[in-house]
């Protein structure tokens, strides 16, 4: 299958590359240090994750076992494939904000005897419960991924999320690891990550990082498994550019959480009563839009540096573990679905950019979400499903996984649109683990072409092979009925030559490349 859209993507490619070839390029520099390696980049930083919110979990994952549309278990068949080829890392869940309302013994049990609560942050609809932990369990198993779980503050207790824990993860005969047992599960799940609360400072609870920093301490001291290890504490963080809740939190309790979580969305328009729209934009929001997500650099270095001055043995990871474009939904009852696009595409490659020039305290990121909300990375309209082109830039990413990053510098040409400017080169690197190096360039500007040349500093390069993202429209998307318009496609527009490497890189791509 891949292999197929592989070749449609380069069939495409062939025919739109005299446009590419037609516009004007600009010049550009890249110095990548492969003689300075830095950390190493965790494979947990291409996350998802998963609320119960819209379409998020019911149709999106969770169909039922009875439902027409192939499944396992009634975990949609095709749902699981796409995911399991992506080899998604972790997954969070049950929230965001529904987390806070969530009681996990609702959901375990017969799922005709669970309760139906309402789910009063996303639009008050009725929660059935039928997705609830084994269930969640079960997809991670089928997708291969490792357990990210948000355990409630906001209306929750310690007790509360001290059984859960114990539920998941006891090998003991206690009451509550037999429960699990007379469920179905008999040997006990693995909790690499444990979320203590989720956004405490709004829809967790309104609470003040004071506040907030004495009830971390407190559920920290609960948050044991019954086995070794325990489950990373993941303390809730800021948002954006809240510097005041990190120096508070780090300052207070920096000793009892493993991680501290950065939450970030992208709006073209920064307000929140108006976002802009996910298709039909012009240039003016696709700049915007990008501004505002480039603004992701700026965050995490400096809520680093005060994480820095408490824990500068960097003991204490940053996890992203919100991120993504937030635009107007489609619809009045869409569950915040929204149309995925080149523009998307682009933003994914540039945040995972900046995670993995921040590996030394960047160790987890997870896109928001997996499913039918926000910057999906698969949309489902009853039997069928696509492939949205963000999905794509982390199918082209996957080679990052657990290699050790490499710094690099871009010298290029500013891209401006009226008062707004936005570097128009983007960059990482790493080398894996057979010395192959790994370079991303994403060039941000719609309109210009960029020629880059360079330099690999410590490495003598014999041959270059690499995939590109694109597309001759901004808001060019997948489809249901035309799912392969934005696909990779192999690129050819590089060449090496010892120490020296030229990059022929069209406008609005994602290019990923392998240097032998």
């Amino acid at each position: 299958m891949f292999r197929s859209l592989i070749a449609l993507a380069a069939l495409f490619f062939a025919f739109a590359a005299p446009a590419y070839a037609q516009q004007q390029a600009v010049s550009a520099q890249i110095t990548i240090h492969a003689d300075r390696p830095g950390a190493k980049i965790s494979r947990y930083i291409y996350s998802q994750f998963s609320e119960h919110l819209g379409r998020g979990v019911y149709d999106g994952i969770w169909v039922g076992p009875g439902s027409r549309i192939p499944n396992t278990r009634g975990i949609r068949n095709d749902v699981v494939a796409a995911l399991r080829e992506l080899q998604v890392p972790a997954l969070r869940w049950p929230g965001g904000c529904f987390g806070e309302l969530y009681h996990w013994r609702d959901g375990v049990g017969p799922r005709p005897q669970r309760p139906v609560r309402l789910n009063y942050f996303w639009g008050g609809v009725e929660e059935s419960n039928a997705f609830g932990t084994h269930e969640y369990f079960d997809f991670l198993g089928q997708i291969g991924a490792d357990a990210y779980v948000s355990a409630n503050v906001g209306t929750g207790t310690p007790a509360e999320m001290s059984d859960w824990v114990e539920y998941m993860t006891s090998a003991s005969h206690s009451a509550l690891a037999q429960q699990r047992r007379a469920n179905g599960r008999e040997e006990p799940w693995s909790v690499p990550f444990l979320g203590i609360g989720n956004e405490s400072w709004g829809c967790g609870g309104d609470m003040t990082p004071e506040f907030y920093a004495d009830l971390l301490k407190q559920y920290a001291v609960f948050a044991r498994s019954g086995r070794d290890p325990h489950p990373a504490v993941v303390a809730v963080g800021p948002s954006g550019d809240d510097y005041h809740w990190t120096e508070v939190v780090m300052a207070q309790a920096a000793s009892k959480m493993d991680a501290l979580s950065l939450h970030h969305y992208s709006l073209p328009t920064g307000d929140w009563s108006r976002h802009g729209p996910a298709r039909g934009f012009g240039e003016d929001q696709w700049i915007a839009t990008l501004a505002q997500t480039l603004r992701m650099e700026e965050f995490v270095t400096r809520h680093s540096a005060i994480m820095d001055r408490y824990d500068p043995q960097k003991r204490v990871a940053l996890f992203v573990d919100e991120w993504g474009t937030w635009y107007d939904p489609e619809g009045p009852s869409s569950g915040l679905f929204q149309s995925n696009t080149l523009r998307d595409a682009i933003v994914a490659g540039v945040n995972l950019d900046i995670f993995q020039n921040h590996a030394d305290r960047v160790r987890l990121a997870a896109i928001a979400q997996t499913m039918n909300v926000l910057q999906a990375m698969i949309l489902t309209d009853g039997p069928r499903m696509v492939r949205t082109p963000t999905y794509w830039t982390f199918m082209m990413y996957r080679p990052f996984k657990e290699t050790t990053s490499l710094p690099s510098e871009v010298d290029a040409p500013a891209y401006r649109l009226g008062e707004t400017t936005a570097p128009s080169i983007h960059a990482s690197a790493a080398r894996a683990e057979d010395g192959k190096i790994i370079v991303a360039l994403v060039n941000l500007d719609p309109n210009r072409a960029a020629t880059i040349t360079g330099r690999i500093v410590g490495a003598d390069a014999s041959g270059v092979s690499g995939q590109i993202l694109t597309s001759g429209a901004m808001d060019a998307q997948n489809t249901f009925d035309a799912p392969d318009a934005v696909v990779p496609a192999p690129f050819t527009g590089a060449a090496v030559a010892h120490d020296r490497l030229t990059v022929n890189l069209p406008a609005k791509s994602v290019v990923v490349l392998t240097i032998q």
